[in-house]
């Protein structure tokens, strides 16, 4: 089955094309980008498998725009993969919220788009750009399946004790105030890959899963399913981030507003889009930037590192307490792939746990391997995340199931 896989931004549009013959056994066609829609100088860059890549720049006004360039990017008879558009068989969405009655993947029907709609005061920055690429899907190929996968479908295993809130249960009934947690699709996927990859049997199994990136999140899987997560009702909560400033104390945000007179949608700004990394260290929000400058001597950048690194120690020992022991820990995303210097960080706080580090594997870069010694009591292993497979094979087997 031959699926095309969106992930839409505001002002982007990712986008892979894969040929599943089964949930195993797939090749890669495709990939590319689309960026600044909305701007006289949107661009795509599409990149055929074996081949080298074609760039175009041109006004793209909207993703039924971006969505147009990227079919005739796939057919086009010079780096097109496609004979036609008729080969595209369903369409897969990376969709950010789905609240707690989107609880996992689905296929797109009008109910299930109003209900996306429904989470857009949940999701503001995502979930509008998702039906954007909904609706330019729809436009463009009108009779191809839609599947929407959700970031927050994984997490919707999570007992009550810790999804809720300590606030009063009727802000729960009224408005649905809880703990939904984010990055699910990659937690779920590198939870059962990393089980594979060490040995384990999932569902019998106590994971904590590090998806560590601009945004980051760190997940505890208790026998295959999600039992707890950092990330809260919005991906702001949890550990220090690119721009987004983590766990505070609430009356944090209170005390801002009132001395420096912000509104709600000013202090959402600086928490989200001013602190993390970037406003601790003044430098960047890039993880590497902050290593080059805290190596130079930078001591705000090196205090915001030592920050993330001991917000993330903090949550594996939670977690690991919650789950009374943890058998492999797992390092994902952008920073958990490559950043050698943070999982060293991180990883020298876990001897408590029976950690046995090997440092020369952790010289590696973005490949699956294992840093931890055979005799190690937990196992601790980088495993690269695959959001767009998982939205494949899910796309995959809801369409199956309906032409059966």
């Amino acid at each position: 089955m031959i699926i095309l896989v969106l992930n839409c931004g505001s002002s982007s549009l990712k986008y892979q094309l894969l040929d599943m013959k089964d949930e195993k056994v797939y090749s890669l066609l495709a990939k590319g980008l689309v960026e600044r829609i909305g701007m006289e100088n949107g661009h795509l860059k599409h990149s055929p498998s074996g081949a080298d890549a074609f760039e175009l720049t041109e006004a793209i006004p909207d993703h039924t725009r971006a969505v147009r360039l990227v079919l005739e990017a796939l057919t086009d008879k010079t780096h097109g993969v496609l004979n036609s558009l008729e080969d595209i068989e369903a369409v897969g969405h990376r969709v950010l919220h789905g609240g707690d009655v989107l609880f996992r993947s689905c296929l797109v029907t009008p109910e299930v788009v109003a209900q996306i709609t429904k989470c857009c005061d949940l999701g503001p920055l995502h979930n509008p750009a998702n039906l954007m690429g909904i609706e330019a899907v729809t436009a463009n190929l009108p009779e191809v399946p839609q599947v929407a996968v959700f970031d927050t479908a994984f997490h919707q295993t999570m007992p009550d004790f810790n999804y809720l809130y300590g606030l009063p249960y009727e802000y729960y009934e009224k408005y649905r105030i809880r703990k939904y947690g984010f990055h699910g699709t990659s937690h779920r996927y590198v939870s059962k890959r990393g089980a594979e990859f060490a040995g384990l049997d999932p569902e019998n199994s106590k994971i904590i899963t590090c998806h560590l990136g601009n945004g980051s999140s760190i997940s505890a899987v208790l026998n295959g399913k999600c039992f707890d997560t950092s990330m809260g009702l919005t991906p702001l909560d949890g550990t220090l981030m690119g721009t987004r400033c983590g766990s505070i104390d609430p009356e944090v945000v209170c005390y801002i507003m009132r001395k420096e007179g912000l509104t709600p949608d000013e202090m959402s700004t600086l928490m989200n889009k001013k602190s993390g990394l970037l406003g601790l260290s003044g430098v960047s929000s890039d993880c590497r930037d902050c290593g080059d400058a805290a190596s130079a001597g930078n001591p705000r950048a090196k205090v915001a590192l030592k920050k993330l690194a001991h917000d993330i120690i903090k949550y594996i020992g939670a977690y690991a307490a919650q789950m009374n022991g943890v058998d492999l820990i797992i390092f994902t995303g952008g920073i958990g792939e490559n950043n050698t210097r943070m999982r060293h960080r991180v990883i020298q706080n876990l001897e408590y746990l029976g950690v046995k580090f090997n440092p020369e594997a952790n010289e590696t870069r973005g490949e699956e391997i294992m840093l931890t010694t055979p005799d190690s009591k937990v196992k601790i292993a980088v495993i690269p995340t695959n959001e767009e497979l998982m939205i494949a094979r899910d796309t995959m087997n809801i369409v199956n199931d309906l032409a059966q």
